[in-house]
This record gives structure tokens, C-alpha cells and sequence, in this order.
């Protein structure tokens, strides 16, 4: 059973349906498709012209980010990079735009940060990184101020900037849904895509996270795949194997940018549960979770950082982790050394 709480919610959900399929109502938008090509075309020459200025930071920028509207895996694997660089011997710091933060100049994420004013995403990076983590609408201005607070930071890592064209890029990651693709492979508004399929043509690496390997793409293509087994308690802190909540009446909600995926997984984990379906970034309140007959309610780490608050003890997070094909982060390495001009070992 899935539920949708919000008006906003129930439309999101029609509109990201009909991304996903083919209908004759798209052609009613497809002119508006065609104009959201052209200003995207004239803004890509103007950065490309230098009418429209681009800045270089003094370290090397590795942006991660995708081509379709909603999510795709990627704060998972800008964690997992950040763990791999600093394993590495780098000092990276992070910069995100921080979607629903407050925040319009650059300023550093806290652990103990309100998501409403930072931004879920970014709160989570912090907590989770062991990197500094700064937002701003300006990701150059949040980049050049992290280096200033943080000297010793050698890279930078940028979350979902891949058409933030302002700021150049030494490395660039594109993650892919490996389940829902491209959906009916339009623009904007009449499909999911933020940029045409000639864009994964021109990044560094693709990341596929889930599904089947995409065919006939020219950039190098490596696997991921979100695993998570331990549940964490809002309140107390504790640490729970998912298999434990087998049996009671568990609620499970997600107000992520696939929230199919997270419930997919739970049910791959043996679960029964009632799902509910939230709008992507959703600024959770008491109110909304109100189910008296739920033993457990089972939500993600990005949910979780909203609810924190007001959380009792039937309440768990699960945490996932990105698994990298062995190969992507000694291609990384690689491109990240002859950018930075070290010597590759």
C-alpha cells in the first residue's frame, strides 16, 4: 500500500509518471521542450564564448551530479568519494547548493544544522563526510570560501553541479538510474531531462546506479550499487539488524527524488510495511507521521535528519552505503592526479 500526505505530492507523482511513459499529452508541452533546448544551447555558448563568466578554483573540482530531474545516487557517492580521496592522502571539502537551505551566501554546514536552513542533503554530507561542507546559491563563492576557512583542503567536491557552468570542473561524474533511465528521453517540461543524452558524451565517467549497464556510450562506464542492512534509532542512538522488525506493524515514508527505490529495498530486506510517499526535500512535521497503529516507521537517512527533532523511539533510519565497481576509484585517482599534476604512483 502507498500513500501520498501533500497536494504537492500527489501532482509531483503524476507528473514524474508521465516522464516515465509515453502520452499525447507531452505534445502539448513539447514546444516549451523545444524553447528549454534553445536557452539551454544559448547559455552553454555564452559560458563556452566567455560572455558569461566562468571561474576557476585554485584546487582541482570534481562535480558529480546527472541529466535528469530528481534523484539519482548521488550523495551517496559523493560520501563515498570523500571517504576514498581522504583514504588516498587528499583533504577534500564539499560545496552543494543546499536545495531548500536559506542560505544565499556561502556559509559552512554545522553537524548540529537545521536542515531548513542548510539544506537536508548538505546537513547530511556534514554529518556523514568528516569533511567541511559549505553551501550557497554561488557554488565558486561557497568553493573559494571553504578554501579560505580550510587551507589545507587539496580538492573539492561538488554536489549536483553538473549544468552549474560557472564553476569549472577538472572531473566530471554523471550518475544515472540504472532502473528508470531517461525516461521518454525529453527536456524539460514534457520529460526528466535536464540536458540531451549527448551530454554523457562529454563527462569523465558515468555511474550507474542499479540496473543494467547502458549500451553504446563512449565515456567510461562503472557500477553502483546502494546497499544497507543496520537500522539506527532516531532517538536512542541504537543499532538493529532490519531482519529484528519482522513481525511488528511498520510504516515506511520517503521523500526522496525515487522514493520506489528505498521501498524496493526494504521489501528486498523481507519487510512488510505500509509506504507513504512524500514530496522530494519535504520539511517533515509531528503532524505528518501521525500513525497510532505503527510499532516502527522506517525512513531514509536524508528523511531522517527532518524528523530528528521530534522523533520517539519508534523511529529508524536506515543508512545505505555506495559499493563502486573496483575500477572506478583508480580511474578517479587517475584523472585526479594528471589534473593536480602529482605523480601517478
Amino acid at each position: 500500500m502507498i500513500t501520498a500526505h501533500d497536494p504537492v505530492s500527489g501532482s509531483g507523482s503524476w507528473l514524474e509518471k508521465q516522464w516515465y511513459c509515453q502520452g499525447l499529452w507531452q505534445l502539448v508541452l513539447l514546444p516549451l521542450s523545444v524553447l528549454f533546448r534553445l536557452l539551454s544551447a544559448l547559455r552553454r555558448l555564452a559560458f563556452r564564448q566567455g560572455w558569461m563568466a566562468s571561474e576557476r578554483l585554485p584546487v582541482p573540482v570534481i562535480v558529480v551530479g546527472n541529466i535528469t530531474v530528481g534523484g539519482s545516487g548521488k550523495t551517496p557517492l559523493v560520501l563515498w568519494l570523500a571517504q576514498f580521496l581522504r583514504q588516498q592522502g587528499y583533504r577534500p571539502g564539499i560545496v552543494s547548493r543546499g536545495y531548500g537551505s536559506n542560505a544565499e551566501k556561502a556559509r559552512v554546514v554545522g553537524l548540529l544544522d537545521d536542515p531548513a536552513s542548510s539544506g537536508d542533503e548538505p546537513v547530511l554530507l556534514a554529518r556523514n563526510s568528516a569533511c567541511p561542507v559549505w553551501v550557497g546559491s554561488n557554488r565558486v563563492a561557497a568553493g573559494r570560501a571553504l578554501l579560505v576557512a580550510n587551507p589545507d583542503c587539496d580538492v573539492i567536491l561538488c554536489d549536483d553541479g553538473l549544468q552549474h557552468y560557472r564553476l569549472r570542473r577538472d572531473i566530471e561524474i554523471a550518475v544515472v538510474d540504472g532502473r528508470r533511465r531517461f525516461g521518454n528521453g525529453r527536456l524539460l517540461p514534457a520529460g526528466p531531462l535536464r540536458e540531451g543524452l549527448w551530454r554523457l558524451r562529454q563527462v569523465d565517467a558515468v555511474v550507474v546506479n542499479g540496473g543494467d549497464a547502458l549500451n553504446n556510450l563512449q565515456a567510461a562506464q562503472f557500477r553502483m550499487h546502494l546497499n544497507g542492512v543496520l537500522l539506527r534509532n532516531l532517538r536512542s542512538g541504537e543499532k538493529r539488524l532490519v531482519a529484528e522488525l519482522g513481525g511488528l506493524k511498520l510504516h515506511a515514508l520517503a521523500g526522496i527524488g525515487h522514493p520506489q527505490r528505498f521501498f524496493e529495498h526494504l521489501r528486498s530486506l523481507g519487510l512488510d510495511f505500509v509506504a507513504h510517499v512524500f514530496p522530494d526535500h519535504h520539511a517533515y512535521r509531528p503532524g505528518d507521521l501521525d500513525w497510532p497503529d505503527a510499532d516502527a516507521l522506517l525512513m531514509t537517512e536524508k528523511d531522517a535528519v527532518k524528523c530528528a527533532a521530534f522523533a520517539d523511539e519508534r523511529y529508524w533510519a536506515l543508512p545505505v552505503a555506495a559499493e563502486m565497481d573496483p575500477a572506478f576509484g583508480p580511474e578517479i585517482l587517475k584523472l585526479l592526479r594528471k589534473r593536480d599534476g602529482r605523480e601517478i604512483a
